[in-house]
């Protein structure tokens, strides 16, 4: 039998040789009640030492020892400063967190680059589509012009502003006399605006007398003016859109030679951009930024705008300009689904099977239509989208914000999410008061002149989506602030699989939107073939600021 000394050893697979003793033959008494001594535990001499199996004083284990408790030291500090980084990542938001209709997004510390280009010093030009000193006027005599041309510009403002540009160029490439430009009345906008209750007519045409002759009306010795646009005798119809120079000269020009005045209807992108001499083009940026000037009580106005949103905190601050688009009429063209009730969406779905019923057809295909969509980047961004973004790229809630928009589709309770993230945001209506705006109320126009003239000033530009007034923002502070203006285009197609990631947190997230962005901020490109200059001016009309 055992005896219990013998037993309480055998009960320790730490048990050390001498704890143990030895029987009558010197064996290791240990050794021989264990039925496996090579399974017992081997452990470092410092591990044995803290566990007390060692003698610590021990010259094998003193040196190790020592190490061992350094080790640890240095284990636990770096743990302690590391413990509130990971503790900050393992409880990181996801993106935004919803609260009934109300998005609450991470706070950022505002970047010194947030209201200046990041690559503004990577370089520099200036504008250079106005006339040169000594470049002679080519505008042939009266008795020598090829006829008259005469266009109605189509749409909104910025679409006829467009047309303008364009009806000059044409005039310019067939040498013939323009006549000033009708602004049509546009079925969405319901506006009966002329050209001189927008823009200033005489520095329009004083401004042009070197490249191309403009009067005022039709010639007083065509008595046919009602033909105009109505007899198929007089009108120059099936242009193909962005249609070359050499097209105008084959085609457009003999009949305009034949009848001496004639109409071109439509005239929606009617004239390419790489299928035309350059100095056309250059023309077309001559008329854009010289040529058409808003009248200056829209430019007072405007004036004052942007100098309320610059002191809005009672010191001089900086300021964002808003392009949201997300009307009504955009959301329905754009034939993208969007978040909303049931309700919501049975009368989207009505309203577009109206408005396009041959898009719509049954609306079976829409679905599949609308994710490859907004897998592209080709839906409008939600105002809660674009808030979850601008916070991103580290606006605070501080950041005053000028809204250029309609009639925002889903009202107060779509503009919640933005209007909670950021609450300095205002319209013209809330920075002037009812007498102020009154004048400008006669003409739609003259209220989207004023925004686009505010958006124009601001320190920084942000568009939600493509369309005449965005591309012209952003072709217009690039031409005239060159480097230094900050005009941010979302990258809509990297946001719909960022947004639609229900495991990316806050801090990928933002980190994505910031290097996605860097490189989207308004800097001049060179021109590719079929990029209109309207957005991108600057291999036709810009050049270094080093040239001369």
């Amino acid at each position: 039998m055992f005896k219990k000394s013998d037993l309480d050893v055998a009960s320790s697979p730490f048990a050390s040789t001498s704890a143990r003793g030895r029987d009558d033959d010197g064996k290791d008494r240990a050794s021989t009640l264990l039925p496996h001594p090579h399974k017992r535990l081997s452990l470092p001499s410092p591990l044995r030492s803290l566990l007390a199996l060692e003698d610590p004083r021990s010259p094998s284990a003193s040196a190790s020892y020592r190490i061992f408790l350094a080790f640890l030291a240095f284990l636990f500090l770096a743990a302690l400063f590391s413990a509130p980084s990971i503790w900050s990542r393992l409880n990181a938001p996801y993106l935004c967190q919803k609260d009934g209709i109300t998005l609450h997004c991470p706070e950022t510390k505002e970047p010194s680059s947030l209201w200046e280009n990041p690559r503004a010093a990577t370089t520099s030009w200036k504008p250079c589509a106005e006339r040169r000193s000594n470049e002679p006027s080519d505008v042939p005599p009266v008795n020598e012009t090829s006829g008259y041309i005469f266009i109605h510009a189509e749409g909104g403002l910025n679409q006829q502003r467009i047309a303008i540009c364009n009806a000059v160029a044409i005039a310019k490439i067939m040498k013939a006399t323009l006549i000033l430009p009708v602004l049509k009345q546009d079925q969405i906008w319901k506006d009966q605006t002329k050209f001189e209750d927008i823009f200033d007519v005489d520095h329009f045409i004083n401004y042009l007398k070197d490249d191309v002759r403009i009067v005022r009306d039709i010639p007083d010795w065509f008595t046919e003016k009602d033909e105009l646009f109505t007899s198929i005798k007089r009108t120059v119809k099936n242009i193909p859109k962005y249609a070359s120079a050499q097209f105008y000269i084959d085609n457009v020009l003999p009949r305009i030679k034949e009848k001496k005045i004639m109409s071109i209807k439509p005239f929606v992108d009617r004239l390419g951009y790489d299928n035309v001499p350059m100095e056309i083009n250059r023309l077309r940026c001559r008329v854009n930024y010289h040529a058409l000037k808003f009248l200056p009580d829209i430019g007072e106005m405007a004036d004052k705008l942007a100098a309320r949103m610059r002191n809005r905190t009672g010191s001089v601050n900086p300021y964002m300009a808003l392009h949201l688009r997300f009307e009504k009429g955009m959301v329905g063209l754009s034939f993208c689904d969007f978040a909303g009730t049931r309700e919501e969406k049975e009368m989207m779905a009505a309203y577009r099977q109206k408005e396009w019923p041959r898009r719509y057809k049954n609306g079976s295909h829409l679905w599949p239509l609308a994710l490859k969509k907004r897998k592209e980047g080709r839906c409008p961004l939600e105002p809660g989208e674009i808030a979850v973004i601008l916070r991103a790229l580290g606006y605070t809630r501080g950041t005053q914000i000028y809204v250029a928009s309609g009639q925002v589709y889903g009202g107060k309770n779509r503009m919640a999410p933005l209007r909670n993230m950021f609450p300095n945001l205002v319209t013209k209506e809330e920075l002037a008061s009812t007498a102020e705006m009154a004048p400008f109320r006669k003409h739609v126009t003259s209220l989207a002149a004023l925004d686009f003239l505010v958006c124009l000033k601001s320190d920084v530009f942000v568009m939600t989506h493509g369309g005449n007034f965005a591309k012209l923002i952003m072709g217009a502070r690039r031409y005239s602030g060159g480097h230094r203006l900050k005009s941010i285009k979302p990258d809509k197609g990297l946001m719909s699989k960022s947004l639609g990631d229900p495991h990316m947190g806050w801090a990928s997230f933002a980190d994505d939107v910031v290097i996605t962005h860097h490189t989207r901020a308004g800097l001049p490109e060179p021109t590719f073939p079929n990029y209109d200059l309207w957005e991108n001016p600057l291999t036709p009309c810009m050049c270094p600021s080093s040239s001369t």
